[in-house]
């Protein structure tokens, strides 16, 4: 029997704003983790103010999604004194979990918001079950495994917890250099320190080296003009080994991604909802590389890690070039007789984010559903007019290509609101050098 069926898994799907919170929830995710302003480990992130948090709760609620808040940064002493009243703010929004990695940060959240269940950290880097036992008797009821930890170590560790313990793990996204991601070099560099939230990401950049000789020890390194990108991680991966993240014991499989756009978060949770109900493995592993994504790994699951030494950058199979914003069924008087009467047609209303023009395939991501294919035929320009909300009659165009205007095309199949249009352009950007 298929693990997936033996140990039902959540899909725990980042959300650094509201856009992203209604995608995760619109393409499957299970649960979503967040964060307020303060005390999360994005701070670049949209995040939400305090005051949004409630409503964030609501909609997620709504969808019977839990919501977990992240309060990860590395606690000083000046944190102490707003955490009581932040925790039970946390908690009158009704949300469902604190993810916290300092104990100190722990013990009051325990005291202030009861009501919250208590995730560990990946930040805490709990890497053994006695570590994890010592969390558990302190309150915790799911530890976030370090990401420096083996498929094998986890399932031993299983072995050895509560069985009401939880296990979650960081299946997909962008991998920290450093110890769970406790790194200093950006405090060093740059005086952003990367525990409270402000990482300038110095792992991703070029370097040239210089070292003493040493004539017993050998660096093998390789750069070229611009230097070396040795610290600089590969992306992970695990959507091809669901069945052996159910099997080692893994209660929540997580996305890594509050930075993230919109459109990411929604193909990444879609294709992992698809993998996780049953799809192609193969189909999924296409879906993940049509988006931007540096080269993939499967990080320290199954040894030493990889890291992307010769570039910094990202390279992706689509474009992203219009949402959904609107589907309409069409009654057969609307269109023109022909060998396609008997097809029930539908106008799309796109919002666009780049260009696209008749000719163009396309292929739409809904949803719980393979990618599907079209091709424009005819495009019509939504023209907004100085009345608010209201827009002229729509004018047949060639190109779309006024960024957030709207367009319609027809198609013979439905499309759920909310969906995303993307084009096939292969792209590969360096960020460095």
């Amino acid at each position: 029997m298929d693990a997936r069926t033996d140990h039902k898994m959540e899909l725990l799907a980042p959300a650094g704003g509201f856009e992203q919170l209604r995608a995760a929830l619109l393409f499957g995710a299970d649960a979503v983790y967040l964060a307020a302003e303060d005390f999360g480990m994005r701070a670049r992130a949209a995040n939400f103010k305090q005051e949004e948090i409630a409503q964030a709760v609501a909609e997620a609620h709504a969808c019977g999604v839990p919501v977990h808040v992240a309060c990860n940064v590395q606690m000083m002493e000046s944190d102490l004194r707003r955490l009581p009243a932040y925790f039970e703010a946390i908690q009158a929004a009704g949300v469902d979990a604190l993810i916290i990695g300092d104990m100190g940060a722990f013990a009051l959240a325990k005291r202030y918001a009861p009501e919250c269940a208590l995730h560990v950290s990946t930040q805490a880097s709990v890497s053994n079950s006695a570590a994890a036992c010592a969390w558990y008797e302190l309150g915790a009821s799911r530890i976030v495994c370090a990401r420096e930890m083996t498929l094998a170590d986890i399932a031993q560790m299983h072995e050895e917890i509560p069985p009401d313990l939880e296990l979650e793990a960081f299946v997909h996204g962008a991998q920290c250099m450093a110890v769970s991601g406790r790194c200093l070099i950006s405090s060093y560099l740059t005086d952003r320190s990367g525990n409270r939230g402000h990482c300038t990401q110095p792992c991703r950049w070029s370097y040239t080296l210089e070292e003493e000789k040493r004539p017993d020890v050998h660096f093998p390194i390789e750069e070229d003009g611009r230097g070396t990108f040795i610290l600089n991680a590969k992306d992970l991966n695990m959507s091809a080994h669901l069945d052996e993240l159910a099997r080692a014991g893994i209660d929540s499989i997580k996305i890594e991604g509050r930075n993230k756009k919109t459109f990411y978060v929604a193909c990444v949770v879609g294709a992992y909802r698809r993998a996780l109900d049953g799809a192609d493995p193969q189909e999924i592993e296409a879906e993940l590389r049509a988006i931007s994504h540096r080269p993939y790994s499967t990080g320290f699951y199954f040894g030493a890690p990889e890291q992307a030494s010769d570039f910094d950058g990202y390279e992706q199979e689509t474009l992203h070039v219009a949402d959904v914003v609107a589907c309409e069924a069409l009654k057969a008087a609307d269109r023109e007789s022909g060998d396609d009467a008997a097809i029930e047609w539908y106008r799309l209303t796109l919002r666009c984010r780049n260009r696209f023009a008749v000719g163009d395939e396309l292929e739409v991501v809904s949803p719980h559903e393979p990618v599907r294919s079209l091709v424009i035929d005819e495009l019509a320009w939504m023209l907004p007019c100085e009345e608010e909300g209201m827009l002229y009659p729509p004018e047949s165009v060639e190109v779309a290509n006024r960024s957030c205007d709207l367009y319609a095309i027809e198609i013979p199949f439905a499309v759920e609101p909310g969906s995303f249009v993307r084009m096939r352009a292969y792209r590969r950007s360096a960020r460095h050098g």
